[in-house]
């Protein structure tokens, strides 16, 4: 009796999960007004785990039983034969081994389908793309929509009447059918014909799959690239044609077997599949690679490999990009410093991966509050200019972590501590006097530029609790730690203090826990009895859980791939998550296969900054859908962007309503929506070799180029992308960008600078990628030669001493940028210095530019320029193209002065840098150093003269 009881518990406890897991994801579902998605998946994945069980259940119940039914008479079977044994051991429960048997593969075949309900319903809704591919002449939408299903169902029939064909020889060994002798096996002639009908079979699927191959070859990564390559077209698919006749013929002759009860022609049929098989499917398109095409491979290649170029290109959205060559100068003058000033202004100087325990530290405000280590980048636009200024913008989150040991209780944890409390934003351009940031939104409640309608409280964000119970009973107080006031420390932050006020969580997000069910429901979810016990879950509670943005999204449109970069903007009054879909293929025709984790990885994903994708190979991407998750209610807003997707469009319309359409996205909200940072990145890494166009060039492979390693990182990972607002070539005032750059492969100088417009509400140029060449002789260093140039410049050593030298301080380098400005290439890096101790945080000490050989430092961008162009600390370039009086060279053109006179200039501009270092003024110090250097040479002079 004991095992009867634990296999009932046991079915017990699976079905109770499985009910218990399906009823609280129809109740969340319900709850975001998206119970449709739940609905239309459940029955699909049903519909599919029916169909396939029942199906796999038969094939093989049915012709275990035909070949049970058909054993032969037992008295004439030898009792000395090996298989008695088992017929001994089987026949008192052939039926049930019969019904165990089929269960268990029906079972498992039912799991195999339902696993594949994307594949059917892109299947089933399948668009077309309106564009043809370049051999067979099908739609695109046939390789994307329609081969996944069809190279599934091909791979399972054959798996599944070879299994078949196996139990059924199985059954009629044990019973007789099948015997042993010196001389090979005996079969009887039911034996005969089932599995001569089973293998039969398998080969007829098997010449369906030689027809699907020749199309699968349109997006095969064997060869010397992706897509049908000249063996591929005039050697592999005709011999996949010769195989699928070959399949057909062998198929026939196991069907004779019917008829003829021999198995001559089936062992022919076998040999001949075989034979052409090692010499038509392997040894001839390898004679063929060998002989043929690899002594005049480019030739040969060339026309195959223009088309994977062409449909590379399209398929990653990288077909327009606008390539222009840029002789990047090394020198500027007065005139044109003046106009580029207004690139220079705008430019972001805050690093966010920098600035995190700057806004921690001066606006947590409590210890149970936080930011994310990486912070985000936003535009506003704020006061009386209309321009929108790069923002630097955090969610302030709950954080049970930052709460003391005495507190954390399962009441505190998930009934008092339950949300976070608006946003902190500060200028990306701006530093203030100690180098700290200029807030735009700080305090609690909110103080700043940013308006909110209500208090800004965030129930959903990237670090929120698993799950919280909110709301309360009629007429009692509210429980909920809200807006901190007075300065007791953390033990009496409780809501029965006096520190704090509380507030009662009234949005629609969340799920009623009014009844003592639905109650035990989520006891078992989240294995808590207190959630049944607790006095604090009432009639009017509700719980929220799956709180992180991306999560919900992913839930309600299970069919995309999320960019890892979440991010927070204030949208009408209210804060609001921003997540970017982005729907994916691995079946487009020609087009070369790019791992996505491999494609995005890069320093913010390494140190867990942002969210790494997965491994999935894909060769199609489409940022299609932009979501909105309301960080108050958790209301999840699907939004159509790119309205041209056939996959987007497929999708609508398994769920139909589900995404709305673009024209129903405020202006508010799209001044806030971006270029996606993962999407630049696989587009970064395609274009690293696609960049080159022409067949020979590419096959040559000269002009590759590579992502350069981040000089800012301790590791070798790559340098991230940046946002930014810069003035790219063509563009009257600077534009929302992401940028990045690359190398040579084999060297360290620049080659190219990367960026595509950011900005959403600049409907006519969002989205436009534009490469700017460098030549290949550019003196313009890379990222690490300039990282190099930084740190053993002898200006920005000095500056740097004093840090250096003192043991309470680190010395922290933010990003470098990148930047083309005034038709030149610009260096910008931050300098943060952080002192050592509890509750220090860095601080924008310096900036360091680089343009052309001179390096500059400052405590401005335009202080920094200025020392690195050589001219005079302080003083407006000048009007026209005349360059500024040499510093120490007399000035206003009178007589030379003597060797004497220009050592006291230099003593003198030696006593100004000192004086000027002491008082923190690093611009003027480096002016009055380079003074005194020039004062030295021209003493030099005056005494060879």
């Amino acid at each position: 009796m004991l095992i009867p009881t634990i296999i009932t518990l046991a079915l017990l406890l699976v079905v109770g999960s499985l009910f218990v897991s399906l009823w609280t994801e129809r109740l969340w579902y319900k709850s975001v007004d998206f119970e449709g998605v739940f609905t239309t998946v459940l029955l699909t994945r049903m519909g599919l785990f029916v169909a396939f069980a029942l199906f796999g259940a038969l094939v093989v119940g049915v012709n275990v039983w035909l070949a049970h039914r058909n054993r032969p008479n037992p008295l004439g079977l030898r009792r000395d034969d090996p298989a008695a044994r088992y017929r001994m051991a089987i026949a008192p429960i052939a039926r049930w081994a019969l019904l165990a048997v089929a269960l268990f593969v029906g079972f498992f075949s039912g799991i195999i389908g339902s696993s594949r309900w994307e594949s059917f319903q892109l299947w089933r809704n399948g668009e077309s793309f309106g564009t043809k591919d370049p051999h067979f002449g099908k739609d695109v939408g046939f390789y994307v929509f329609d081969m996944p299903w069809l190279q599934f169902l091909v791979s399972y029939l054959f798996a599944l009447l070879i299994l078949t064909a196996i139990a059924v020889a199985f059954v009629h060994y044990v019973f007789g059918g099948i015997r042993l002798g010196n001389k090979g096996p005996n079969f009887s002639r039911a034996a005969q014909i089932q599995v001569a009908v089973l293998v039969g079979l398998a080969m007829l699927v098997r010449a369906a799959n030689y027809w699907l191959d020749r199309y699968a070859m349109s997006y095969d990564t064997s060869g010397l690239f992706d897509g049908i390559t000249y063996t591929a077209a005039n050697a592999e698919i005709p011999a996949k044609n010769i195989l699928m006749v070959v399949a057909i013929l062998c198929a026939l002759m196991f069907f004779s077997t019917i008829f003829l009860g021999s198995w001559t022609l089936p062992a022919l049929g076998l040999g001949l599949w075989f034979l052409t098989s090692l010499l038509i499917g392997a040894a001839w398109p390898a004679i063929m690679q060998q002989f043929q095409v690899n002594p005049s491979e480019p030739d040969r290649e060339g026309p195959y490999l223009e088309k994977n170029i062409e449909g590379t290109r399209e398929a990653f959205g990288v077909a327009d990009v606008a390539t222009q060559d840029y002789s990047a100068k090394t020198e500027l003058t007065p005139k044109e410093l003046n106009a580029s000033a207004e690139a220079r202004v705008s430019t972001r100087l805050l690093d966010p991966t920098l600035i995190s325990p700057a806004f921690q530290q001066l606006q947590q405000v409590r210890g149970y509050y936080t930011v994310q280590n990486t912070l985000d980048v936003d535009r506003y636009a704020l006061g009386d200019d209309p321009q929108p200024q790069d923002v630097i913008i955090a969610a302030r989150e709950v954080d049970l972590d930052g709460l003391q040991s005495t507190q954390r209780t399962w009441s505190n944890d998930h009934t008092v501590y339950t949300h976070g409390y608006g946003v902190i934003a500060a200028y990306g351009n701006q530093r203030g006097s100690q180098g700290e940031p200029v807030w735009v939104a700080k305090d609690i409640p909110p103080t700043g530029e940013l308006e909110f309608d209500k208090a800004p409280r965030i129930y959903f964000g990237e670090k929120s609790p698993s799950y919280s119970i909110v709301g309360r009973p009629d007429g009692a107080n509210p429980i909920e730690v809200d807006t901190p006031r007075g300065g007791g420390t953390a033990e009496d932050e409780a809501p029965e203090g006096g520190d704090s006020t509380a507030n009662t969580y009234d949005g629609k997000g969340g799920v009623g826990m009014g009844s003592l069910f639905r109650q035990a429901l989520y006891a078992f979810k989240f294995a808590e009895p207190k959630i049944v016990l607790s006095d604090r879950v009432n009639e009017n509670s509700k719980i929220i859980y799956d709180r992180h943005p991306r999560d919900r999204v992913r839930k309600v449109a299970p069919w995309l791939t999320l960019d890892g970069d979440t991010y927070p903007a204030v949208v009408d009054g209210k804060v609001v998550w921003i997540v970017d879909g982005y729907t994916t293929s691995k079946t487009y025709p020609y087009s070369e296969s790019r791992s996505l984790n491999t494609a995005t990885s890069d320093t913010l994903t390494e140190g867990a900054s942002q969210i790494a994708l997965p491994t999935d190979q894909v060769n199609y991407m489409r940022n299609s859908v932009k979501a909105v998750v309301d960080a108050y209610d958790g209301t999840v807003k699907l939004y159509e962007w790119d309205t041209e997707d056939p996959i987007l469009k497929t999708w609508s319309k398994v769920f139909p309503d589900v995404v709305e359409p673009k024209s129903t996205i405020s202006p508010e909200l799209l001044q806030h929506l971006r270029y996606p940072v993962d999407l630049f990145k696989v587009q970064r890494d395609v274009l690293s070799r696609y960049h080159v166009t022409n067949a020979q060039t590419f096959y040559e492979d000269g002009e590759r180029w590579k992502i350069p390693e981040d000089p800012s990182a301790s590791g070798s990972t790559k340098q991230p992308p940046y946002y930014l607002s810069t003035s790219r070539p063509g563009d009257e005032t600077p534009k929302f960008s992401l940028t990045s750059i690359y190398l040579p492969n084999n060297r360290q100088n620049l080659a190219a600078f990367m960026s595509v417009n950011s900005e959403a509400s600049d409907t006519e140029n969002y989205g436009k990628l534009q490469v700017l060449e460098l030549p290949s002789d550019t003196r313009v260093g890379g990222p690490n030669q300039i990282a190099a140039q930084f740190e053993s410049d002898a200006g920005v050593r000095a500056a740097l001493l004093q840090y250096e030298q003192s043991q309470n301080t680190r010395i922290l380098r933010g990003n470098l940028l990148t930047l083309p400005v005034g038709g030149a290439m610009l260096y910008v890096q931050p300098i943060y210095i952080q002192r050592v101790g509890e509750g220090s945080y860095p601080v924008l000490q310096l900036i360091t530019a680089t343009f052309g050989d001179g390096v500059g430092v400052g405590q401005t961008l335009d202080e920094a320029l200025r020392v690195a162009l050589g001219l005079e600390e302080g003083s407006a370039p000048a009007a026209d193209d005349e360059p500024a009086p040499e510093p120490g060279a007399g000035g206003g053109g009178g007589e030379a002065k003597t060797a004497e006179q220009y050592l006291a200039d230099a003593s003198r501009y030696y006593d100004q840098a000192q004086a000027a270092l002491e008082d923190g003024n690093l611009a003027t110090y480096q002016a009055r150093i380079d003074d005194m250097a020039a004062a030295l040479e021209a003493a030099q002079r005056a005494l060879e003269k």
